[in-house]
């Protein structure tokens, strides 16, 4: 390994200590607000802490000029809610098995997605192409921009998201049933799909051609698979809700913001880019359907 590698090697690695350490100091926050806040209503409790963690998250952003520092925080919030709505069961009550599943769902999501980014990530001198987009086209300030749309507004996706697990893991008295299975098969299965489509592509990435298009694996039957994995991960989560407790059904709203979300925002600015930099993509999108997989046509 030569001497430019060594270098990027080390510069990656002091990123790396850069956000962890941001994560730490916004964990920080977040345990402070929670003690100021108390325990009497957990939900507001975490709404709250989840908006300090960010703004402190916003401010090493805004401090080192590059908004990816963000990415992570979409999979390392759900365990730490998790964690601590199961803190506050009922002293009557207990873990039980849905409480040891979906808590080693979340954790085993949230491990997998965070070294999906870390493998990916090639460090601070590096922004996601969303962002440079927006900063090069908006009008508006740039911080503002950030604060919202790129660090506040997926938080409150991810809360939403995860109300649910507060359903499940604090307040469900219902027996373990043929739902939680249900719920098991879906989050699970969804985990899986989203893990060996993200290795696919990654694999694929290693030796592809300029303009080549992912069509192998599970990218035969779905241009977005992985997105298809993510999706199914949150519906999963309110089936365990619902079956803990199916008076907080209305957290559907939960995966319903998610699909929306992905359906009429992520997907389509990926799409654009695709249609834009590969020639045959607009054919590709004839043969391969956009998230709900189905044999492609010929």
């Amino acid at each position: 390994m030569g001497p430019p590698a060594r270098v990027s090697a080390a510069l990656r690695s002091t990123s790396f200590g850069i956000v962890i350490a941001a994560y730490l100091v916004a964990l920080g926050v977040a345990f402070a607000v929670g003690l100021v806040m108390g325990s009497a209503n957990p939900v507001l409790t975490v709404l709250a802490a989840d908006t300090a963690a960010t703004l402190a998250i916003f401010a090493f952003s805004m401090a080192l000029s590059n908004s990816s520092v963000y990415d992570p925080y979409w999979s390392v919030a759900p365990p730490v809610v998790a964690l601590y709505w199961m803190q506050v069961l009922p002293t009557s009550g207990g873990p039980s098995l849905r409480h040891a599943l979906v808590l080693w769902l979340v954790i085993a999501w949230a491990i997998r997605l965070t070294y999906n980014w870390a493998c990916g990530w090639p460090g601070l001198h590096h922004e996601d192409w969303r962002y440079r987009d927006l900063r090069a086209n908006t009008r508006l300030p740039y911080w503002f921009v950030s604060l919202g749309a790129i660090h506040y507004f997926p938080t409150l996706q991810v809360f939403l998201g995860c109300l649910p697990l507060y359903a499940a893991l604090a307040l469900g008295k219902e027996p373990f049933g043929a739902l939680d299975w249900l719920a098991l098969v879906v989050t699970s299965g969804a985990i899986a799909v989203e893990t060996i489509a993200d290795e696919q592509l990654r694999s694929f990435n290693r030796s592809k051609e300029p303009g080549q298009i992912c069509a192998r694996g599970l990218w035969a039957y779905s241009r977005h698979p992985n997105y298809l994995g993510e999706l199914g991960f949150w519906w999963g989560l309110w089936l365990f809700g619902l079956a803990a407790h199916p008076a907080w059904a209305w957290t559907v709203i939960g995966p319903v913001a998610m699909t929306c979300m992905f359906v009429f925002a992520s997907i389509p600015m990926l799409e654009e880019r695709s249609l834009a930099r590969r020639p045959g993509y607009a054919e590709h999108t004839q043969r391969v359907p956009k998230l709900v997989p189905w044999p492609p046509r010929r």
